[in-house]
């Protein structure tokens, strides 16, 4: 389970490339609109055991705790297609005691075109309950390590988001 370690600075962005399959994709040959979430989700999965030894699933057993999904916004703007790298980036873009927000962003292997973007609103509940409680100590550590500073998340506007991504995207 993550231990913040006061000397060290965490990446506050994950990143992944990974191919689309065939098997995810629809007749038109592109990743089916409900496959994007499973490739979101396994990579932040992925990365954030990696960069920051942090499992869900440890925090599930030891804690009794899990964040649930409350809501969803996505925009699709370019379609994925099969057997296309992709790079998949995620990052924490707002905490409160008992929720967060995490950005999704998918672009083509080059980092030219965006693809993809979702914001993931979850809620932090006690397992035994199935309510809303704080977040613990340890995982609000781990949270505040994460977190991209400096994004003033109940004022953006997901529209707008996706027009700065854009411009960084097709700038780089």
């Amino acid at each position: 389970m993550f231990k913040r370690d006061p000397n060290r600075s965490y990446p506050t962005e994950t990143e992944s490339r990974m191919i689309v399959r065939f098997q995810d994709c629809d007749p038109l040959q592109h990743l089916n609109n409900a496959k994007y979430f499973d490739y979101y989700f396994n990579a932040r999965e992925d990365q954030v055991a990696k960069l920051y030894d942090f499992s869900p699933g440890q925090l599930f057993r030891e804690l009794k705790t899990s964040w649930v999904v409350y809501q969803h916004q996505i925009a699709y703007i370019r379609p994925a297609q099969v057997s296309e790298w992709v790079r998949i980036m995620s990052r924490l873009i707002y905490v409160n005691d008992d929720t967060t927000v995490t950005e999704y962003i998918m672009t083509d292997d080059g980092k030219t075109h965006l693809k993809n973007v979702l914001w993931v609103t979850s809620k932090y509940i006690s397992v035994s309950t199935g309510k809303r409680i704080p977040h613990d100590e340890l995982v609000m550590g781990y949270l505040q390590a994460t977190l991209v500073p400096n994004i003033d998340f109940p004022s953006l506007n997901f529209n707008d988001r996706i027009r700065d991504i854009k411009s960084h995207v097709v700038s780089q």
